[in-house]
């Protein structure tokens, strides 16, 4: 929500990672934190919210806050063997998805070419020929 301009912090999105990581509800925890603390090299649950906390605000001072298409437009973002494998595990429904390398990092995502074609044309301004008059009395009468 920072990069869409919605918040200028995350902590300001209750519903965010962030939040989940600073303060883990009670009920209905989606991030393992003890988890998470330990994959990413703390032994301590308070450490890794510390480091968390400076990670985001490194960030947010560096201007890492601006909307980054490979993880708004992706189903998965990572190296390639875990956007390989996400696109295994998604079987049929990642049929038609490809994956796009860029700097580094790979994404599973549409082609940005697939509906290019259904979108083509000019607009143009309303008139009598394409224009219709809502008729509430016909839908209540059919109610």
């Amino acid at each position: 929500m920072v990069r869409a301009g919605v918040v200028n912090h995350p902590r300001q999105w209750k519903e965010s990672s962030f939040s989940e990581t600073q303060k883990a509800p009670k009920r209905y925890a989606i991030i393992d934190l003890q988890k998470l603390s330990e994959l990413s090299g703390f032994a301590d649950v308070r450490d890794f919210q510390r480091a968390h906390r400076q990670w985001v605000e490194q960030g947010l001072e560096n201007g890492l806050a601006v909307r980054d298409n490979r993880w708004s437009e992706a189903i998965a973002v990572g190296s390639l063997a875990f956007v390989e494998t996400v696109k295994n595990d998604l079987g049929m429904k990642a049929t038609h998805r490809e994956v796009i390398e860029a700097d580094g990092t790979y994404a599973l995502r549409e082609p940005t070419e697939a509906y290019g074609l259904n979108f083509i044309g000019e607009p143009e301004a309303l008139s009598s020929e394409n224009t219709l008059v809502w008729d509430e009395s016909i839908e209540n009468a059919n109610a």
